[in-house]
């Protein structure tokens, strides 16, 4: 069959019932569903389909899916590796949003929260809102981002997701609304080729309270994927790109494979392809990787 339906849980909790449930969905929808071929024992496996957009194919095993923790992607079987990774930072590649941690260390960490959560589900315009926060944190010692980093933690199947893709010849780029003190670090951890941010400014050990320029928004993103695609001579539909805010969407819905990872209303709603369960390493799942290919970083 053309197309497969891979389906993701957190490790141990995919059933027999849901593959069931799954292929079920399908035929009523209209479509054929060949056997499942597992991926993880109890966390992964591809259902072969045909007959139905990809879409359609999403809705039905959703829905048939609803209130069980389990992701479902629906994909091309051809191309469904891809060769360039583009990842989001803040609460993709990690689990918090550095900014707001870091405006913890000035007592300002609620008031900060409340501007992020509304600009990441695309209330309040990103440059705007960005300026705002940093803006607040005039005059916060240098050190405070120190102890941020310090507790900072890496998004379960992030190491595996990297490290697979790269091990596998795909150029894999951070590309982040936060800034580089961060965005440097996570990808030298996890072994990004590279990464691109935003540049916080200090003086005398302080910062100032601005944010260099250019800002790297949700159109520099999207300029990012189709600048590296370029340079690697690959088309779009080769390239995977993953993110939560609304700051992502653009990227997301140009790539070949956009994944809205635990992403925000307005970003799980746009997307095609989400991953609300599982952890990072679903992404791998979706382009056929089984557990046995993973790699980390060493």
């Amino acid at each position: 069959m053309e197309k497969v339906l891979t389906l993701i849980a957190p490790r141990g909790a995919l059933s027999p019932d849901h593959l069931a449930k799954a292929a079920a969905a399908l035929r009523a929808a209209g479509g054929e569903a060949g056997t499942a071929q597992p991926l993880s024992e109890a966390e992964a496996a591809d259902l072969p389909f045909g007959g139905l957009p990809l879409e359609v194919a999403d809705r039905a095993v959703r829905d048939a899916l609803a209130g069980q923790p389990v992701d479902a992607i629906a994909q091309d079987v051809a191309g469904r590796r891809k060769r360039l990774l583009i990842a989001d930072m803040d609460s993709t590649m990690v689990t918090s949003e550095t900014l707001d941690e870091l405006a913890g260390e000035a007592g300002l960490k609620e008031e900060i929260s409340a501007i992020t959560r509304r600009a990441m589900n695309g209330e309040l315009d990103f440059e705007g809102a960005l300026r705002e926060r940093v803006g607040m944190l005039k005059g916060l010692a240098l050190e405070a981002l120190e102890r941020t980093w310090a507790t900072t933690e890496l998004m379960p199947g992030a190491e595996e997701l990297v490290a697979t893709m790269r091990a596998h010849g795909a150029r894999c780029a951070l590309v982040s609304g936060g800034f580089t003190f961060f965005t440097g670090r996570v990808a030298e951890k996890l072994g990004f080729h590279e990464h691109h941010s935003n540049t916080l400014l200090h003086e005398a050990g302080r910062l100032t309270g601005q944010v260099g320029d250019p800002i790297l928004g949700r159109n520099a993103k999207l300029v990012t994927l189709k600048r590296l695609a370029g340079e690697e001579g690959l088309d779009l539909a080769e390239t995977l790109a993953v993110g939560d805010g609304a700051n992502d969407l653009d990227m997301l819905g140009a790539a070949g494979l956009g994944v809205a990872f635990k992403a925000k209303p307005v970003v799980a709603a746009a997307a095609r392809a989400r991953v609300d369960h599982a952890d990072l390493r679903a992404l791998l799942f979706a382009q056929g990787y089984p557990s046995a290919a993973f790699r980390r970083v060493v």
